[in-house]
């Protein structure tokens, strides 16, 4: 079995990763992390130190999800993907075919991420009114199952 687990190493990316070792610890899937940087949208040099600064956060903290993984007797590996979350995590299961893709429900509270601080509330509020959140764009796309874990917030 291969299941693909979204993560941004944000709170609730890693109640989801609690609840795939919880939930499938008795078969150790293969898992698949992918975790998206997006781009701020700007050329700026500010813009790109924000984006490296994110990028190397992200990477650092996905990168010890998978050794959390491998600890707990689960095959894993890591895509890095930049670019929009919705179609990068489209196309890495249009690619790599899982059986299952599994993600967190959005969470209006940042959780400490400076960026995600700051550009938070203008990228929710934009998603919601154009394309909805990444849960719901993938679940009209996506083609293999998926499991949205509640997170307690909202």
């Amino acid at each position: 079995m291969d299941v693909m687990l979204a993560y941004d190493h944000s709170r609730n990316a890693r109640i989801a990763l609690e609840a795939v070792k919880e939930m499938f610890g008795a078969i150790r899937p293969n898992i698949t992390l992918i975790s998206v940087i997006e781009d701020p949208g700007s050329t700026t040099s500010g813009a790109d130190d924000m984006f490296n600064e994110q990028y190397a956060e992200q990477k650092a903290g996905v990168d010890a999800a998978a050794a959390e993984l491998l600890a707990a007797g689960f095959p894993s590996k890591v895509i890095v993907a930049e670019g929009d979350a919705r179609k990068m995590i489209l196309r890495a299961c249009e690619e790599r075919q899982p059986n299952l893709l599994v993600m967190a429900r959005h969470s209006h509270k940042p959780d400490g991420n400076f960026i995600t601080r700051r550009l938070d509330a203008l990228v929710e509020e934009f998603d919601h009114m154009t394309f909805g959140s990444v849960s719901a764009f993938l679940a009209r796309r996506v083609q293999c199952p998926l499991l949205i874990i509640p997170t307690g917030t909202g």
